[in-house]
């Protein structure tokens, strides 16, 4: 018994209707799942990590002030710091906000300032670089900001003693490496930003240097030139002279 044309189209159309509808299921069904785990996650990836160093450059308008949060795992060690790179008078305001609300590190005007705490209780630490003394002038900044967990290397410490293998000379030998590493960062940092302030001078001193100079050359033609139209006025004479008078 042979099937006709129609019957054969409809089967293959039933088909193609029956594994889409298969295949959409199953992309919902994976998407439902990625969504539950993402929801239950306690945070950012990068929140868990044993350290995290952030470098920034940022521009704060003239009057505003900006705040940056960062979360601080408890017991790790928080570290901010900032230096004004370039605009009006080289300084702005910075405070650290502790997440208990408590201000840490009161506002002060300076060129640069940093904060730093050992053994944090956790949560989001507010760091806010102010402006607004400046009404006119814009500021570039460098921030620089840190979290270090050094707790985390008891941890890996203890899974490693779970295996019968006695590293703590090795393990005490890391995080004294680890330590000294960090405050090569923050060397590092604090060079990188001398060196980019003193750059942004250099070009602020040339620039000005070279408009003056502008300025002065001039000055200095417009003077010539007025001292040889003068003396040439000086030295002028008339063709009709005045007739002597009795």
């Amino acid at each position: 018994m042979s099937l006709s044309p129609d019957c054969l189209t409809n089967q293959k159309m039933a088909q193609r209707t029956w594994h889409t509808f298969f295949v959409l299921i199953l992309i919902f069904t994976i998407l439902s799942i990625v969504g539950d785990v993402l929801s239950t996650s306690p945070g950012p990836w990068y929140e868990n990590l044993p350290a995290v160093t952030m470098d920034y450059k940022v521009h704060i308008d003239a009057g505003k002030e900006d705040c940056y949060f960062q979360y601080v795992q408890p017991g790790a060690t928080f570290y901010a710091s900032y230096q004004v790179l370039k605009g009006g008078d080289g300084m702005c305001g910075f405070a650290v906000r502790h997440p208990n609300g408590q201000i840490v590190h009161p506002y002060e005007w300076r060129q640069s300032a940093e904060y730093a705490d050992q053994t944090s209780s956790g949560g989001y630490y507010a760091v806010c670089i102010d402006n607004q003394f400046s009404r006119f002038a814009g500021k570039l900044v460098n921030l620089y900001l840190s979290v270090i967990r050094y707790d985390m290397w008891e941890k890996y410490a203890k899974e490693v003693e779970e295996l019968d293998m006695n590293i703590k000379n090795f393990t005490h030998s890391i995080q004294f490496v680890e330590h000294n590493i960090n405050e090569i960062l923050q060397y590092q940092y604090h060079s990188r930003a001398r060196e980019s302030r003193d750059y942004n001078l250099l070009q602020d001193n040339n620039a000005y240097v070279l408009r003056w100079s502008f300025v002065q050359i001039l000055a200095i033609a417009a003077t010539g030139t007025l001292q040889v139209y003068f003396v040439r006025k000086l030295f002028e004479v008339k063709d009709n002279s005045s007739k002597t008078r009795i």
